[in-house]
């Protein structure tokens, strides 16, 4: 009976140290399992880091890239609009420039034709005299002919309705039979070279 005990006791002892050498083991596999399960866990969250991180990167790139085109044309429409205002300024004062070429030369003519129309005011009787007017007539006329050529015109003063932009009011008179505001005299006369004054025509006024 001792014998059969004892023999009993040792298998059941081998049995035992079999079995935690089983679960040492199964417990092993586990560990190394979660282990290499961990590190491929790990592995790949890093790729997928990496990935994310590089995607960024390019996205940020991108980006940059599209800032810096959308900056330049930008500088290119603001330097082709202030191109384009230069030249066009450039055309009008060129053409300002044929338009308005005789002005300064017509300016300074005008008190000769303000002399002659003087001359021609005047009443003449002798036969000398009348052909020294029709001589200074003459000249008139061609004067007249050569200023309109380059766009001189005078500015209808007398009964007209008084404007500032072409007359100018020296006095002030009272008609009765015409509205207030009408120009009654011409004291001088004004002229205009195309659509710009040279010199405003001097006027009496009704009140």
């Amino acid at each position: 009976m001792g014998y059969k005990e004892e023999t009993y006791v040792s298998e059941t002892t081998e049995n035992k140290e079999q079995l935690e050498e089983l679960n040492a083991e199964k417990n092993e596999e586990v560990t190394e399992q979660g282990i290499e399960d961990t590190a491929e866990t790990t592995t790949e969250q890093s790729e997928k880091h990496a990935e994310n991180s590089v995607e960024e990167q390019l996205n940020n790139k991108i980006l940059e890239l599209e800032a810096k085109l959308q900056e330049e044309e930008s500088r290119y429409l603001r330097l082709r609009a202030d191109f384009d205002n230069s030249r066009r300024r450039s055309q009008l004062d060129r053409e300002a420039a044929e338009k308005y070429r005789a002005q300064k030369l017509l300016t300074d003519l005008l008190p000769v034709l303000d002399n002659l129309e003087r001359a021609l005011q005047v009443e003449v009787s002798s036969d000398d005299a009348v052909s020294l007017y029709k001589g200074i007539e003459m000249v008139y006329r061609k004067f007249i002919d050569a200023t309109k050529q380059e766009g001189l015109e005078a500015i209808p003063a007398e009964g007209e309705a008084f404007d500032p932009n072409v007359h100018q009011a020296v006095m002030q008179e009272s008609d009765s039979e015409k509205e207030s505001g009408i120009v009654l005299k011409e004291l001088q006369k004004g002229y205009k070279l195309k659509d710009r004054v040279l010199r405003p025509s001097m006027v009496s006024v009704n009140e």
